[in-house]
């Protein structure tokens, strides 16, 4: 590898981390940020900008990849991932010195929205002109492995942003990171953007690109160009269904359910989570290169497909192994103490409410949640129309509360409820909410006790999956399509596939297992998308390893 080719991959690679960086920052501070910006206000005006914040989030990178798409397609690779960063970093400086709703009233949560927003427009540019980029650079058999830099990023900004939070949460007390400490993590981000301007500027643009532009046969209207015309359409529709799909749902599991899974179902408290999946991190992200360089030698498609039918075979005991493992006495209650729902069918909701904002008020929706949240097992016993919904635990009952009927008493019967289910719970041997898991770890050496090292070794398996899928995927998109249209063809299937089916997982997930009774339930929807993924990519994507990538034939 070259000078000049190290530069290229470094630049874009570092370039990548802090724009990732600064995504998750605002996912792993969101209880601290909704405390600042949005609990002063009305439950309707919260609701508002709870949706438009997981809008920023995942549902509006396709439209970024579109309008950035479009623009490196026309203008240049170089350019157009420069102005990316830009975006990206400069709002999310602007994130730590923003005044709270405390100071400024409503105008703080509205220009935090729009920050958000411009975030996910610059990610949703940023990955598909990094990786073009790149693999454009490459040399002929050596695309994955150049590329497979890039897919690091991704994990490395989550791994940077969970060091930065970590050693400012343990570096002050928490009521003074409450109060200012959470802008640090914002601020380093100017520091982190200036590097990365640094060195954008010094890099030449895209060889493929500049040959292109020369000849005059560059598109004149990428959008139209790539998804106006069934001949290039239909690859990006294979593209999303046959490689992005399962990439996505593998990735979100691995890295971020699988952290909510810990924290959350499992009761892990959120320090030694962090811990636990940073470790998983340090330890798994060489995969990333190791199958970028091993798809070079025998395919893209063994590789991600591979990965994602080894997630869908191998999730369900895996998942149960980390609850055995991470608390054991939740997964003995599980085995001992039946539960039972005995509710109306008409009564129960499926609970997605990706925003959290949508409200679930029948007895037997609130019954379902609050069990789902205590991460308890059960079944359903149906009864007659308009019953209220009851909770059999054991030789016990606990009556639910249906929140419209109760009233101006809502809130009081809400916590009574509450209270009557928690107390019934540790009586049959649910573990307490005070003291949730025995995991605990209060220093990254903590690991070398057996039981954080069993669960590191869960994770990292999990992580290992998630870059046999992802270490690739740059690759096999960047060869699937046109130079003319490469930017906008590869970017719009990509971020579908992890803005949509990966982001939405974890909502999804919680649904169908308060809708089952299982805290395992939700795992059949990666399941079931890996499964997809791979029975369509084996029988309708190519492999795409051994093509010309500068020829305008390359899809076809």
């Amino acid at each position: 590898m070259s000078a000049g080719e190290k530069k290229v991959i470094i630049a874009s690679s570092l370039g990548t981390v802090f724009e990732w960086y600064d995504f998750y920052l605002y996912g792993s501070l969101a209880a601290v940020i909704g405390a600042k910006f949005f609990s002063q206000f009305d439950e309707n005006t919260r609701n508002i900008f709870a949706l438009l914040a997981f809008a920023a989030g995942f549902l509006v990178r396709p439209f970024g990849a579109l309008v950035f798409g479009r623009l490196g397609d026309l203008v240049g690779r170089k350019y157009t991932f420069l102005i990316t960063i830009l975006i990206m970093g400069s709002s999310t400086f602007v994130v730590g010195i923003l005044p709270t709703s405390d100071q400024i009233g409503l105008t703080a949560p509205i220009i935090l929205i729009i920050l958000r927003l411009l975030q996910g427009l610059a990610l949703g540019g940023e990955y598909g002109g990094a990786a073009t980029y790149v693999a454009e650079h490459a040399p002929h058999g050596r695309r994955g492995f150049y590329t497979s830099w890039i897919q690091t990023t991704a994990t490395m900004g989550l791994f940077m942003s969970l060091m930065v939070i970590l050693f400012t949460q343990s570096s002050m007390s928490a009521d003074d990171f409450r109060s200012y400490g959470w802008r640090i993590p914002f601020l380093v981000s100017i520091l982190l953007l200036a590097i990365s301007v640094w060195i954008r500027l010094q890099l030449a643009e895209s060889p493929a690109f500049v040959k292109m532009k020369s000849e005059g046969t560059h598109s004149k209207a990428p959008l139209t160009e790539a998804f106006g015309q069934w001949s290039n359409a239909k690859w990006a529709i294979l593209a999303l269904f046959g490689l992005v799909a399962g990439q996505g749902v593998v990735w979100y599991s691995g890295q971020f359910y699988a952290l909510f899974f810990l924290t959350s179902v499992l009761k892990v408290d959120s320090f030694t989570g962090n811990l636990l999946v940073a470790w998983s991190l340090a330890l798994g992200t060489g995969g990333f290169v190791l199958f970028g360089w091993l798809s070079d030698k025998i395919g893209r498609k063994p590789i991600i497909l591979g990965g994602c039918l080894i997630a869908a075979i191998t999730y369900f005991p895996v998942f149960q192994y980390m609850a055995q493992v991470a608390n054991p006495a939740l997964t003995k209650a599980h085995e001992t103490v039946k539960v039972v729902v005995v509710a109306d069918p008409n009564d129960c909701s499926f609970q997605f409410n990706p925003t959290g904002t949508a409200a679930f008020t029948n007895s037997c929706d609130v019954a379902k949640a609050a069990l789902a949240r205590a991460s308890v097992t059960y079944s359903q016993e149906n009864v007659a129309a308009g019953t209220l919904a009851t909770i059999k635990i054991g030789d016990k009952t606990v009556q639910s509360v249906d929140l419209i009927k109760a009233g101006a008493q809502r809130a009081a019967q809400l916590a009574a409820f509450n209270k009557s289910l928690a107390e019934t719970l540790a009586a049959v041997g649910y573990p307490a909410a005070s003291n949730p898991s025995v995991v605990k770890m209060s220093n990254p050496v903590d690991i070398f006790r057996a039981q954080p090292f069993t669960l590191v070794l869960i994770l990292t398996f999990l992580v290992i999956l998630v870059t046999m899928v992802y270490g690739p995927i740059a690759a096999a998109l960047v060869e699937l399509f046109p130079t003319r249209i490469r930017y906008t063809s590869m970017s719009l299937p990509y971020h579908i596939g992890n803005g949509w089916f990966g982001g939405l997982l974890p909502a999804t997930m919680f649904a169908m297992n308060a809708q089952s009774g299982s805290i395992y339930y939700g795992l059949w929807y990666p399941i079931v998308i890996a499964s997809a993924t791979v029975v369509i990519g084996m029988l309708f994507v190519p492999e795409t390893k051994d093509r010309d990538i500068f020829s305008e034939d390359t899809a076809r």
